[in-house]
């Protein structure tokens, strides 16, 4: 056999690659010699140059990176679990609980108000390292009141832990965050925390994920012991029992699966393959041919299932006591999936919004979405989820949505109030930039596409107050912090009361505006007055109604004519929108340069309603006919002629009080159930639901917003301090006769007065 050089000479590879080309058959190239040397040479150059072509130089970075949100009902222990996961990583090196007995407080909790009342008010977000893989967390609140906070994280998150309860089970937040992840199309793990609490049953909690969140989904691990005797987990995909020892939980040792346990083990190792496999084809196929299934087979299922939004693995553990949270962050990265395995569109501005699919590459143009905003020591904070492409520090960025030209000052990485400068940051990474002027949604690009991100589901607030400085030298500072926080947080609003000129400030409910109240207190030192909590009403009509106006003004010189006829109808149930105007006009009877402005004025008309002043919504306007004067007419004649014809003919369409209800949930010791329940009657609620856990009742109800200011204090004096209740809003509707014309004589009164 001839031998070859290790490297050969280029004018021989010229030769034996034109001879291969030649002879296409393998039997010639063998009597050449050249198979062989062909062989041997590209074995490693094309392979090399085969995987650089399907492998960027991101990809393996990408692959390494995860973007996960905690988030869950109140209390159900999300900060505490974030601490465990800084601890075992490294980020932080000793662990402080949430509500700050040892004064320090949790990490993620850094605002002084979240370390005081124990409870999360600001999403923080932060990065970390486990096993080689890089993972940004953004820590969510519980509380309803803050539920932009969740969406805002969900918007731009890739994966999520779903943390529950296992004492409280699935409550209302947890379907409400539960929502927001199906909304936002974000795969999830769930981690059943607490199981060291009394009255620990995580199987009932996995059973309510199925029914009331509609999970498919399946324990990943069986805990060996509950409440005080919790001492470790049994991971059902490689059937091992894991131990937590160490101060901190931080030393995980394998052992053998109690003797006892086994048959519960094999059970629920079956009934997880059995669940996995009515959702991947795969595995169902070795399921139903009763082949053994492998740990990397399961795992590889599992993660398909995930990924695809089919399957929501279940685990298991108690954060307080340490035990069970390296097996999450396992599973994290097992199973919850790296930026380029999610699909992210943009709407292409130059192209009719038409949507686009992000590739998610660091080659491709800079598209990025600033999804937070919170004033830092240095000015504005804004945190920026990149999509696309590759944003360095000194870059000039583009601000689609005002089309501002901008420069990169500053950019860090978070991790809770501490940053960390970095150079660059590509597609997939969660960063902040300083002195960057923008607005919560902006979408930022290098100026080479038009692109915008969709925007996010922001409630609409559900509760007002009437503030004011108590000294007239702070009003400077006062309206800074108004200012402030409406650019950071969507669902608060700042708007004035034309009659009486108050400050009315708008929200998501009573602790909502108490920290905002709070922190203009503390963060800008002005004291400040608040009034009685106003409940933001709407007004709607219930029937047809037609209107013909003219307004005619002659007053010496140029008059002001304008004519309108049309019909005012309410939209139908469930539609989208609040306000309809529909020119039906046929001819040139209102020329339609006019247009507009008749549509300006019937808007203008009902922010006002005449029943209690409050917005009108759900209306469709249409204008079938008019007049106008070819001297006369003016935008602003046939401006007031729209909102006189809406009083006129407002009251003919039998306007009614919409009131924001709430969705209630009490959680009470049975035996005060009958007095809950009879006080819920009495403040006009609608019991729903009547579920029983333990010892406690779980009450669900419809109450209107108004009558429940205070509510807390009563609910602790019914209970004797035992009672709690969450309540979130549901919808607007209809108030009864007798409310109706309290509501219209209490308006009409304070008019009178004034």
């Amino acid at each position: 056999m001839a031998r070859f050089p290790t490297s050969p000479a280029p004018n021989l590879l010229l030769r034996l690659f034109s001879s291969n080309k030649r002879s296409s058959s393998p039997t010639a190239a063998l009597l050449t010699g050249d198979f062989q040397l062909i062989r041997h040479f590209s074995a490693g150059t094309a392979a090399r140059a085969a995987k650089d072509e399907k492998e960027p130089w991101w990809k393996e970075s990408m692959d390494k990176l995860r973007n996960i949100g905690i988030s869950a009902h109140i209390d159900s222990g999300k900060t505490t679990l974030t601490e465990r996961v800084l601890f075992y990583t490294g980020r932080i090196h000793e662990i402080h609980e949430v509500r700050g007995r040892d004064g320090v407080g949790a990490k993620m909790d850094s605002m002084e108000l979240e370390r005081e009342k124990g409870i999360t008010i600001q999403s923080a977000a932060t990065y970390c390292t486990w096993k080689d893989y890089k993972v940004n967390i953004i820590d969510t609140p519980g509380h309803v009141d803050f539920t932009i906070e969740v969406e805002r994280a969900l918007r731009v998150l890739d994966g999520a832990i779903l943390v529950l309860c296992s004492v409280g089970g699935v409550q209302s937040q947890s379907i409400t965050v539960d929502r927001q992840m199906r909304r936002y199309e974000v795969p999830r793990v769930a981690f059943i925390n607490k199981l060291d609490r009394m009255g620990a049953d995580p199987w009932k909690v996995l059973n309510q994920a199925r029914a009331k969140l509609r999970h498919h989904s399946a324990a990943v691990q069986v805990p060996i012991g509950l409440e005080e005797n919790f001492q470790g987990l049994i991971d059902l995909i490689h059937v091992k029992a894991y131990f937590y020892h160490g101060s901190s939980g931080e030393n995980v040792v394998a052992g053998d699966i109690p003797a006892d346990m086994e048959g519960l083990v094999a059970d629920k190792r079956r009934e997880l393959i059995e669940t996995v496999s009515e959702v991947d084809d795969i595995l169902a196929e070795k399921f139903l041919n009763d082949e053994p299934v492998s740990a990397s087979e399961l795992e590889e299922a599992i993660r398909r299932a995930t990924i695809a939004q089919k399957f929501v693995p279940v685990f298991m553990g108690s954060a307080f006591k340490n035990k069970g949270v390296q097996p999450l962050l396992d599973g994290v990265i097992s199973y919850l999936p790296s930026p380029n395995e999610v699909n992210n569109y943009a709407l292409d501005q130059t192209n009719n919004e038409e949507r686009v699919t992000l590739t998610g590459s660091p080659d491709g143009p800079l598209v990025a979405l600033a999804f937070k905003l919170e004033e830092g020591r240095f000015g504005q904070l804004t945190y920026l989820r990149v999509y696309e492409g590759v944003i360095k520090k000194g870059d000039f960025i583009i601000n689609v949505n005002t089309g501002k030209r901008i420069k990169v000052p500053r950019l860090v990485r978070m991790h809770s109030n501490d940053m960390e400068d970095i150079q660059e940051a590509h597609a997939g990474q969660i960063v902040a930039v300083f002195g960057v002027e923008c607005a919560s949604g902006d979408t930022f690009t290098d100026g080479s596409v038009k692109y915008t991100m969709t925007s996010m589901s922001v409630p609409e607030p559900v509760m007002s107050l009437a503030v004011q400085p108590v000294s007239k030298d702070s009003g400077g500072q006062f309206s800074k912090a108004l200012n402030r926080f409406q650019k950071e947080d969507p669902t608060f609003r700042v708007g004035l009361d034309p009659e009486s000129g108050q400050t009315i400030i708008s929200g998501m409910g009573e602790l909502h505006l108490d920290i905002y109240v709070e922190r203009i207190r503390r963060e800008y030192k002005v004291d400040a007055t608040v009034g009685k909590p106003r409940v933001n009403f709407r007004e709607t009509i219930t029937q047809r109604a037609e209107f013909d106006y003219l307004h005619k003004k002659q007053s010496g010189g140029a008059g002001q004519y304008g004519r309108v006829t049309g019909y005012v109808e309410p939209l139908p149930p469930g539609s989208t929108e609040k306000f309809e105007f529909e020119n039906m006009i046929v001819g040139q009877a209102i020329p339609s340069g006019f247009i507009p402005a008749i549509e300006k004025g019937f808007k203008e008309a009902a922010n006002s309603g005449s029943l209690i002043g409050h917005p009108v919504e759900n209306l469709r306007i249409v204008l079938t006919d008019g007049a106008a004067h070819a001297v006369d007419s003016s935008e602003l004649a046939f401006k007031m002629a729209a909102i006189y014809a809406f009083r006129l003919c407002y009251t003919a369409a039998r306007p009614v009080i919409l009131e924001p209800v709430m969705l209630v949930e009490l959680k009470v010791p049975t035996e005060f159930q009958g007095t809950v329940a009879g006080d819920i009657n009495k403040r006009k609620g609608i019991i729903v639901g009547n579920d029983q856990e333990g010892d406690d009742s779980v009450i669900t109800a419809n109450v209107p917003l108004n009558n429940m200011f205070g509510y807390s204090t009563s609910l602790r004096s019914m209970t004797q301090g035992k009672g709690e209740f969450t309540m979130e809003y549901k919808e607007h509707s209809a108030v009864s006769n007798e409310v109706q014309a309290q509501l219209v004589n209490a308006y009409n009164a304070s008019k009178a007065a004034e």
